[in-house]
């Protein structure tokens, strides 16, 4: 008797986000390591894609107009230079960052200037109620004739907002706070957020709409959601700063319109949020004397110099592990630096606390500041005030030598411009670019040497009238 044999497909489970296959469903994908991205698949052979009838025949890649590709300015100059000179029509840009950051403030100031040009503007608010926004709104003066207020949540409700007042610009605060009813799960899960910015980008595309979507970041400060999110949209903008400062920072993580390297900086107040085009003075202290324990450096945010103060403190420990606390800078980066200072220049600074901290809020993490730390220290050690008008530039490394810069023309410029005349730097960069005037470069090979070195300048300049008081 023959029988009948009868085949039955199992289900399959495929990630979101790498395409990795299992028979049954876990919570966490084998290949990427990512939670929440592996769902439940069709099974069986998938149906092939037959082709469709072409509309729009492809063009000469020479005969692409490039009007529609141009930036516009938004009226924020700092914002303008991250995103490469302005918003292009169809661009999303997804701009992340801490809460109370103040991506919501600095967003609705941009579409209060982007309607006042005269373009139409629809602000959609998750998070935040209509009055919320307009009472934002009336403290950073930011209302304008053109710019319509939406409290929604639902990704329908805010698709029927755009297609009813076809706006050229829309801000969307934030993209994990709308849902769509289609989808299964809540609002900013791994599956809403995908489906809630492809159905924005999709419309972007379609209207030549510039769209600005709020992110939020996990604990890590990694942007929540699907990985894929950061490839869909055109650009990823990030938001730094200290919550116990004013000074934010604005960098380019993604730019498919201009360059990744610019750093925007702006002033957070009660009043608004307030572009710096030169920021460097709040990164100096400003006093009338010399202090011990002090050093000014130059690094670079992007393409963007920055002189900047790094302060040290050295005192007797009564502990029997001595502290080391910094802020804004690199903890590890100065536990090393303490190393080389007490191993190669023999500075007593094993058994004492030492703390170390730069000025105005800002955070250094490039090696470029070690040689202004190595000399903040050791003035500190030997309670010699350095000279105030002397700059220290470049990488220490573990043999105690002094590594070159990148940059070091932009560096030296700026410092220049500031009424610096001194400045110590690694031997050899004079040959990687030109020395601009106005100021005595001076290279040095070690940290030995740049502490000797330092010291001599110190002996050369006058004493403060206060100092001389009080001696």
């Amino acid at each position: 008797m023959a029988t009948k044999s009868t085949s039955r497909q199992s289900p399959r489970f495929r990630c979101a986000e790498c395409g990795w296959t299992t028979a049954k469903w876990v919570g966490r994908c084998g290949e990427c390591q990512a939670w929440g991205t592996v769902a439940e698949t069709a099974g069986g052979t998938a149906p092939r894609t037959v082709p469709a009838q072409v509309l729009r025949p492809a063009t000469p890649i020479a005969e692409v107009d490039l009007t529609s590709a141009a930036a516009r300015p938004t009226g924020v100059a700092e914002f303008d230079r991250v995103l490469g000179g302005g918003l292009v029509p169809g661009a999303v840009v997804l701009v992340a960052g801490e809460p109370g950051i103040g991506k919501s403030t600095l967003l609705l100031d941009v579409a209060a200037r982007a309607a006042r040009q005269g373009a139409q503007t629809l602000y959609v608010s998750g998070e935040e109620s209509a009055a919320q926004v307009r009472a934002r709104a009336d403290r950073i003066d930011a209302l304008a004739d053109r710019l319509y207020l939406a409290a929604e949540t639902d990704l329908a409700t805010v698709l029927g907002h755009v297609e009813a007042s076809s706006p050229q610009l829309l801000v969307v605060d934030s993209v994990q706070t709308i849902a769509s009813a289609d989808v299964e799960g809540q609002a900013g899960n791994v599956s809403q957020v995908r489906e809630v910015a492809a159905s924005l980008i999709r419309m972007a595309k379609d209207r030549g709409m510039s769209v600005l979507l709020v992110g939020h970041v996990t604990k890590d400060g990694s942007i929540a959601g699907p990985r894929v999110l950061e490839h869909l949209v055109d650009v990823v903008v990030q938001f730094e700063g200290d919550r116990h400062s004013r000074l934010r920072l604005v960098r380019a993580v993604k730019n498919r319109y201009g360059p990744t390297d610019e750093v925007g900086c702006f002033d957070l107040s009660e009043t608004g949020i307030i572009g710096l085009p030169d920021p460097s003075g709040l990164f100096l202290s400003h006093r009338l004397t010399a202090v011990a324990g002090t050093c000014v450096t130059v690094t670079l945010e992007g393409r963007r110099p920055l002189v900047t103060e790094v302060q040290a403190l050295v005192a007797p420990s009564t502990l029997p592990s001595p502290r080391r606390t910094s802020s804004g800078l690199d903890a590890s980066r100065l536990a090393m630096v303490i190393a080389v200072l007490d191993k190669r220049a023999g500075a007593p600074v094993g058994a004492q606390d030492i703390f170390a901290a730069t000025v105005g809020g800002v955070r250094v993490t490039e090696p470029a500041a070690d040689l202004a730390l190595v000399c903040a220290l050791a003035s500190s050690v030997l309670d010699r005030p350095l000279p105030v008008d002397a700059i220290a530039i470049g990488e220490v490394g573990l043999a105690g030598e002094v590594r070159r810069a990148t940059g070091i023309g932009r560096r030296l410029t700026e410092a220049a411009r500031l009424g610096f005349r001194h400045a110590v730097v690694p031997r050899g960069s004079r040959d990687d670019s030109p020395m601009p005037d106005g100021i005595n470069v001076i290279e040095v090979s070690n940290v030995a040497e740049a502490i000797e070195t330092m010291r001599r300048l110190a002996v050369a300049q006058p004493t403060p009238a206060l100092a001389r008081d009080t001696a």
